[in-house]
C-alpha cells in the first residue's frame, strides 16, 4: 500500500467516524441551546435591591433578547424573585466527631405574572444542591472552593429560571 492510499484510508476513516457522531447525537435527542424565546418581550424583575442573583437574572434574559423594563408598569411580566437564601448543612461526620462533608443549597422562589396580575407562570421553588469533602488542615482552601460551589450554583438556578421562562405563556 502507497502512502498517498493510506492517506486516503485515514481521511475516509476519521469522515466516517464523524458522520457516525453527528448520527449518534441526533438519534440521541441532543440539540444545541440555540437561542432562547419568550412569550413577553420586556420583564421587570422584582427582587431585593441588586442581590447577585438578580443582576445575573436580568443579564441572562437581555443576552436572551428581553428588554429589562425600570418600572412595573412598562414592562409586559414581571418576574417575582424571591426567598433566595444559600444553606451549609452537615453532611457526615468522621468517627471522632468531625465533620466530614458538608451539603450547599441555594434556593429561589419565582413567579410571572402580567400588569393585571394573572399568573404566567405560578411559584415555584427552585433548589440546587452540592456537597464536598472537609478537610480541617485546608481551610482557606475549602473557603475558596465553597464560595465557587455557591457562584455555580446561582448560574445554575438562573438557568433553571430561563428554561421556566420559556415555558411561560400568557394566560387565556
Amino acid at each position: 500500500m502507497s502512502s498517498s492510499e493510506g492517506g486516503r484510508l485515514r481521511r475516509a476513516a476519521c469522515a466516517l467516524t464523524g458522520l457516525a457522531l453527528i448520527l449518534a447525537s441526533a438519534g440521541c435527542g441532543f440539540h444545541l441551546r440555540g437561542d432562547v424565546h419568550y412569550a413577553f418581550s420586556s420583564a421587570y424583575v422584582n427582587a431585593q435591591s441588586a442581590t447577585p442573583m438578580a443582576t445575573e437574572l436580568k443579564r441572562t434574559l437581555e443576552g436572551g433578547g428581553t428588554t429589562i423594563a425600570e418600572t412595573v408598569k412598562d414592562a409586559q411580566v414581571t418576574i417575582d424573585l424571591s426567598n433566595v437564601a444559600d444553606s451549609k448543612d452537615v453532611l457526615s461526620l468522621s468517627g471522632g466527631g468531625r465533620v466530614r462533608e458538608y451539603a450547599l443549597a441555594k434556593r429561589a422562589t419565582i413567579a410571572v405574572h402580567d400588569s393585571e396580575g394573572r399568573d404566567w407562570m405560578p411559584a415555584a421553588e427552585i433548589v440546587v444542591r452540592r456537597s464536598y469533602s472537609y478537610n480541617e488542615s485546608e481551610v482557606l482552601a475549602r473557603e475558596s472552593q465553597e464560595a465557587k460551589l455557591f457562584k455555580e450554583m446561582q448560574t445554575d438556578v438562573v438557568q433553571q429560571i430561563v428554561r421556566r421562562l420559556q415555558n411561560a405563556r400568557k394566560p387565556e
